[in-house]
């Protein structure tokens, strides 16, 4: 099984969330990209787009389905990750570096506290 960083938060969805200052950094987890295979197109929201956590926010397209991808938490988008358009494939080699998706500014800062810890993660991945 994947380790998955102690630094990140998680979601059911197999999503990630970083701090990055004030912004939170966000893209999927290895586990999820596992279960994809090659990405070939990411869709994303546009910068000042406001998201709604459990709510869709864009699309990733792999060789094998299109599967939606779920806020974490509500936010304006403040910025996107517009290399992903001529390069999906940073999401294989680097989910959690060069393949983040999105970075937004929480309106609700206590959304965060609900997502799991790295290790709580782990332990959901495992009941799948």
């Amino acid at each position: 099984m994947s380790t998955f960083p102690q630094n990140l938060r998680y979601t059911n969805d197999h999503e990630w969330l970083e701090a990055k200052g004030t912004a939170w950094r966000v893209g999927i987890t290895q586990f999820a990209v596992d279960q994809l295979g090659d990405i070939t197109l990411v869709d994303l929201p546009k910068e000042g787009d406001l998201v709604t956590k459990g709510q869709r926010f864009g699309t990733v397209e792999s060789v094998k389905s299109v599967s939606d991808l779920y806020a974490p938490v509500s936010g304006h988008v403040t910025a996107v990750n517009a290399g992903l358009k001529d390069a999906p494939e940073d999401v294989n080699g680097e989910p959690y570096g060069k393949g983040w998706m999105i970075e937004l500014e929480p309106t609700e800062k206590a959304e965060i506290d609900e997502l799991m810890s790295a290790e709580d993660y782990v332990k959901h991945v495992a009941a799948q």
